[in-house]
């Protein structure tokens, strides 16, 4: 793959769940070694574009290509990590187990455990059973799980829910650090409050997306100093225009 090559190219993607178009034709390009916020209300299609990223959502018409290849493709296995909103690890296992489990899944160096571990903040866990391991906690062994190897691309869905305000800030620092290493990241959430926190900001409503660029362009477009009321002026703007 070249250098200069998007890390991710979504072109007029459309997805039906249930009957119910769901994505309403989203293009939108990434380049490598950035963090991408994907934001908006709960609902809105974030999780269901995230699993097309990854190769895992059925489409019903359009292209994803990710680090050059098609999404879902077996080439990407090692190449992407992925770490969902509801925690999918092994609950009757330590935290080490677990990493130990997946790290020889993935073919990843079992010094991996330990680095992805202190990573997270669950060094002084790391003999617990996942089972006993707050909320918070298990979202940050699902992370851990998702850093394991050397991915390229990061998709992550909601990482930081259930986290109190000082690992929120560390594992955001965690992200950019990745993406100085050249790991590309897409970050969902539906907290505004993290929206500042990321190079590229794409926002989205229903199923489409209603504006994309830096946190400081969209404040630029709206006039708005605070990115919550930016995003609610992009809706009104949206809602007004003629269709």
């Amino acid at each position: 793959m070249m250098k200069n090559e998007a890390a991710l190219d979504v072109r007029d993607l459309r997805v039906v769940r249930g009957g119910r178009e769901v994505l309403h034709g989203v293009t939108f390009e990434v380049p490598r070694s950035s963090v991408i916020g994907l934001l908006g209300p709960s609902g809105c299609g974030k999780t269901t574009l995230m699993r097309a990223l990854v190769g895992v959502q059925i489409v019903a018409s359009g292209t994803v290509t990710v680090l050059g290849e098609p999404a879902g493709a077996p080439a990407l296995r090692r190449r992407v990590g992925y770490s969902t909103q509801k925690p999918a690890v092994y609950t009757d296992l330590s935290v080490s187990e677990n990493l130990r489990y997946f790290a020889a899944v993935l073919g990843a160096p079992r010094s991996d455990v330990a680095r992805v571990t202190d990573e997270v903040g669950l060094g002084r866990h790391r003999d617990q059973v996942a089972a006993t391991l707050s909320g918070g906690q298990l979202n940050r062994l699902n992370l851990a799980v998702a850093l394991l190897g050397s991915p390229e691309l990061l998709v992550l869905d909601e990482p930081t829910v259930g986290l109190d305000p000082v690992l929120r800030q560390e594992l955001w620092e965690l992200f950019h650090e990745l993406a100085a290493r050249g790991v590309t990241l897409v970050v969902s959430s539906h907290v505004m409050d993290e929206a500042g926190r990321t190079d590229r900001l794409l926002l989205m409503r229903e199923g489409s997306i209603l504006a994309d660029g830096s946190p400081e362009s969209l404040r630029a477009r709206t006039g708005a100093t605070d990115l919550e009321d930016a995003f609610l002026r992009v809706i009104t703007e949206t809602t007004a225009s003629p269709s």
